[in-house]
């Protein structure tokens, strides 16, 4: 990675293949970016009930947060709307919907001071998409929801494109944490044991590059980038939506980013589905990516809609305090 390309008027074609060498996009708000974050916006504040979200953790323990958070991220992902949102900012920006194929958004938020590093506020340690069994032409697409900072940004370590990482890769399913990582993840509130692929080597976290753009912003990377979450110190929690995009004919003849690193089990191509009508990636092609998925438990990406357990209405009851 040394260019950071602002507002570049490129094809689709030529943005891919920079990303693809290590490049980073970032692109200031249209009219579909805003769409998306005041539609995600209006979600949040609605759950919040009055509460500022960037400032609810000063007034909620931290199970309170966790209670509101965790049926509002699988609502964001499931509502019809989203993925028409999403379809028009890939037409802004010029990419062909017959040839690109989404995912469904992640809505997260990070929270500061340590208040919540966990769950459905698990800041991420430096990783690469691809050890989470993303295929090496996927493109990482980050919108800020709210303004924020470079206390509360994600980091990118560019020591590292042309550099392996010792890592975990190898022994994460991709499935498994289909079934059981992702669902379970709201119970993870104090430590996060999850089973992620992690660097077993020390890295070093500098030079690390972090890019602040307004709110509907855009960030586009490979997911080959080795970034992480940056310790959130800037008072306030950061909301941000990000959604992932793979080119069909980049994916059949394995176009993209240098595998330096990356052995993860399973394939997460699966969630993605085609722009124009959100058909599915077709068996033939998943088979170039695994010889045998041996099960059929976990092989696609499903949001629980179930609230926890522990999620009422006699919850939300503002405390004078932060409990973290």
């Amino acid at each position: 990675m040394n260019t950071v390309y602002v507002d570049a008027v490129v094809s689709d074609r030529v943005r891919r293949e920079r990303l693809y060498q290590g490049q980073v996009f970032v692109f200031t708000p249209r009219p579909s970016t805003i769409a998306l974050c005041e539609f995600a916006r209006e979600m949040i504040e609605a759950a919040f009930r009055g509460l500022d979200p960037k400032m609810a953790q000063y007034h909620l323990p931290v199970e309170q947060y966790v209670a509101i958070v965790a049926p509002l991220k699988p609502q964001f992902i499931h509502h019809p709307k989203t993925k028409h949102l999403i379809r028009e900012i890939l037409e802004e920006f010029a990419c062909d919907l017959h040839m690109t194929y989404l995912d469904v958004p992640r809505l997260r938020m990070t929270t500061s001071d340590g208040y919540l590093t966990s769950g459905v506020g698990y800041a991420f340690h430096p990783h690469r998409d691809t050890w989470y069994s993303a295929p090496m032409c996927q493109l990482n697409w980050w919108l800020p929801i709210y303004e924020f900072e470079s206390e509360s940004s994600l980091a990118f370590h560019p020591r590292y494109w042309n550099r392996s990482v010792k890592n975990e890769s190898s022994s994460f399913s991709y499935y498994e944490w289909n079934s059981n990582g992702r669902k379970h993840a709201a119970q993870h509130i104090r430590k996060d044991t999850r089973k992620q692929p992690h660097a077993t080597e020390v890295i070093e976290l500098e030079p690390q590059v972090r890019v602040v753009c307004e709110a509907g912003g855009v960030i586009l990377f490979s997911g080959a980038q080795l970034h992480s979450t940056v310790p959130n110190t800037s008072g306030l929690t950061r909301y941000s939506i990000d959604f992932r995009t793979v080119d069909i004919e980049d994916v059949i003849h394995r176009r993209g980013a240098p595998n330096l690193d990356s052995a993860p089990q399973g394939t997460s191509l699966r969630d993605f589905m085609r722009g124009t009508d959100f058909s599915r990636i077709s068996a033939d092609i998943l088979a170039l990516y695994e010889d045998n998925p041996g099960t059929e438990e976990g092989l696609l990406f499903q949001p629980e809609l179930d609230q926890p357990e522990f999620m009422s209405s006699d919850l939300f009851v503002p405390a004078s305090s932060s409990a973290a």
